[in-house]
């Protein structure tokens, strides 16, 4: 059972990475600019919420300080482009280093609170560190850093002309986030997450250093967040403290993984299908009933969620696929009667 479990999801997640691959080289596949920046986004946000479901689903340890990670990759990839006049790339690798060293020492003395005191030490780490980049000169402080205007280029990983290959980056970005979840997903270090998720105590009690294992899940999760946040500067031409280093941007993170459901593979793709193109589509088509409308929109959403299925939409899915094995087990026992 569990080997035909596998081998479906292992065919499914091959095929969808096939079809987002083919989408790129399909002429004018992606040709409507307002369709193609919706993927795009779809893409990116699915990265960051999977890169947050390492620490906060799998090992259940709920941050609301992954901004601070996403801030750093986004200004590692925007120094190197307007301070140093170089390739955004070495820039992504650096911060993403940046991001995943800060991580482990940040976390260290926060990982000796438990629950809804670990969560608010997080949220007290993005403002520290929202107010240090405000005031920071060299790194832009409250104005930040704008790009310079470039060639489309892969070299400075810029397009104006067209968004194909900002798309082509975010299933690059999908496929290393996903895969490196998918990766320690079976392996010994997945495992450790989820006993610890599942008991602290237990775990330890059966040989596993805790400790170490919320450490490396930390390192993990925000080195992929730091990625993320560099291709967020490249695709947005600019990079800021309220852009990146902020609550609002932290909480992204959070509510579409908890939208489509928390520890699981496919829960933070589900969260952001939905919640990236109901955003942008209210925002388009819905923006002269007054700003915020899609805040209210989303936030409904979410109250809806957790108030029937807080397991979102995996739980959904799992509900329906009870239901319908209950009811063949039914048919089959009337049968036989």
């Amino acid at each position: 059972m569990t080997e035909g479990k596998d081998r479906v999801f292992r065919w499914l997640w091959y095929g969808l990475v096939a079809a987002l691959i083919a989408l790129a080289l399909i002429p004018g596949a992606i040709g409507d600019a307002f369709y193609a920046h919706v993927l795009v986004l779809v893409l990116l946000y699915a990265s960051m919420a999977q890169s947050w479901n390492i620490l906060g689903g799998y090992c259940g340890q709920i941050s609301f300080g992954h901004s601070v990670f996403f801030g750093i990759g986004a200004y590692g990839a925007g120094m190197a482009m307007v301070t140093y006049h170089s390739t955004p790339w070495l820039g992504t690798l650096a911060g993403a280093i940046l991001a995943a060293a800060v991580s482990v020492i940040v976390s260290w003395p926060c990982f000796k609170l438990r629950g809804h005191y670990f969560a608010i030490a997080t949220f007290a780490i993005v403002e520290i560190f929202g107010r240090l980049f405000l005031v920071w000169d060299w790194i832009g402080g409250a104005l930040g850093l704008d790009y310079p205007i470039m060639d489309d280029s892969w070299r400075y990983f810029l397009w104006s002309s067209d968004k194909t290959g900002y798309y082509t980056g975010a299933v690059a970005l999908f496929v290393l986030v996903f895969g490196s979840v998918r990766f320690m997903e079976k392996r010994r270090f997945g495992y450790y997450m989820r006993a610890v998720r599942e008991g602290q105590e237990t775990a330890e009690s059966l040989g596993v250093n805790s400790t170490g294992v919320k450490l490396a899940a930390m390192a993990v999760s925000a080195f992929l967040a730091a990625i993320c946040g560099a291709f967020f500067a490249q695709y947005n031409y600019r990079v800021d403290p309220p852009m990146t280093l902020s609550l609002d941007m932290s909480m992204k993170f959070v509510l579409i993984t908890i939208l489509g459901g928390m520890g699981t593979f496919w829960g933070p793709l589900l969260g952001a299908a939905v919640l990236i193109p109901l955003q942008e589509y209210t925002r388009t088509y819905l923006s002269h009933l007054g700003a915020g409308v899609d805040q209210i929109i989303y936030g409904i959403l979410i109250m809806f969620m957790m108030i029937r299925q807080p397991k979102g939409i995996m739980g959904f899915l799992a509900e329906f696929g009870v239901l319908g094995n209950k009811r063949r087990s039914a048919g089959a026992d009337g049968g036989g009667e």
